[in-house]
């Protein structure tokens, strides 16, 4: 398909964006930033619809066309590839936008993995870092540094789980462990798996001519008491990915590397709306929802090394039918 065919089907996605579901003989509703959950406790299942919806400084900002699917086949590709470096949550992908997941009981924290200093959050550790900042959740970082240049290792940088609407808070081991959030065990244990599929991460986007720059895991508590991996893994919203080949170049310059993930959109409500996450966002012109759109759809094709087509039947309707064909009912 060329680039002027894909642009056309891009643009006539916009107003037909998945931004909510409605899906209650599915069980009980939890609505995330961008996944809306829901729980069959008599089948010890989570269905996970993933949407179209766009989170940024925790807050929904817009939906950008066939963003769920992408992030959906993304982390149903990554969660085939890791499963013999760590076990994870899903079940089954009978949709596009869809994941059948067991029904885990999440960590109250959220591991990030970080090999670069970057951001442009509050949070983040390069705004850490450009404010005079030399700790950065128990890590000491060295002198001379500047933005988006590699770090010495590799470092956790664990966050608290903000509820709906609230912000995440950076926090050291030694931070969660004090506040309850976390055991002992349970943070020994995810720290490892976000180390080992961090590594992993890291090469195979090398194999693709990719940075993995940094990335967040979320982990739960399966029912067998197993520590899992839940809701999506190295996806364009919970990763941050460069172009290597012109890496070096660009940081030598002082530019931003090329990236594939929604530092994109970030960095446009930062540098044209002056939007970090306070108040109303602006609203996201078309012209930058179908960037974003060809972004996202570029890191899926990258990444796998396979080629993306989007469902673009309405998809409010194909996801009841399909869901209650699955159930064996009428929606």
């Amino acid at each position: 398909m060329d680039d002027r065919r894909k642009d056309e089907i891009l643009r006539a996605q916009l107003p037909h964006t998945l931004d909510r579901t409605d899906l209650d003989f599915l069980g009980e509703k939890y609505e995330g930033k961008v996944r809306d959950n829901y729980s069959d406790r008599a089948r010890g299942e989570r269905i996970i619809v993933v949407t179209d919806r766009l989170s940024a400084f925790d807050r929904v900002l817009a939906t950008i066309p066939f963003k769920g699917q992408v992030l959906n086949q993304l982390a149903h590709y990554w969660f085939d590839e890791t499963k013999h470096v760590a076990p994870n949550h899903m079940i089954a992908v009978p949709d596009p936008n869809v994941m059948i997941v067991r029904e885990c009981v999440p960590l109250k924290a959220e591991f990030v993995m970080r090999a670069y200093l970057t951001g442009v959050t509050d949070t983040s550790i390069w705004r850490a870092y450009e404010r005079g900042d030399r700790v950065y959740c128990g890590h000491r970082l060295p002198e001379g540094m500047k933005k988006n240049e590699r770090l010495p290792d590799a470092i956790l940088t664990p966050t608290t789980k903000a509820e709906h609407g609230a912000h995440d808070e950076v926090a050291s081991k030694e931070e969660l462990l004090a506040r309850g959030l976390v055991t002992p065990e349970h943070f020994e244990r995810a720290a490892a798996i976000a180390a080992a599929l961090f590594d992993f991460g890291q090469r195979r986007a090398a194999e693709r001519g990719l940075i993995l720059a940094d990335t967040k895991y979320e982990l739960g508590i399966a029912p067998d008491g197993e520590i899992v991996v839940i809701d999506e893994i190295h996806t364009p919203d919970s990763s941050r990915y460069w172009h290597a080949s012109d890496y070096h170049e660009r940081l030598a310059r002082g530019d931003e590397p090329r990236s594939l993930d929604k530092e994109f959109v970030r960095r446009w409500f930062v540098d044209v709306g002056g939007y970090r996450g306070e108040g109303p966002p602006p609203p996201l012109p078309d012209d930058i929802r179908v960037e974003a759109a060809r972004r996202y759809i570029q890191s899926y094709e990258l990444v796998t090394g396979r080629p993306f087509v989007p469902d673009t039947a309405d998809p409010q309707t194909r996801i009841a039918a399909t869901l209650a064909h699955r159930r064996g009912g009428a929606a």
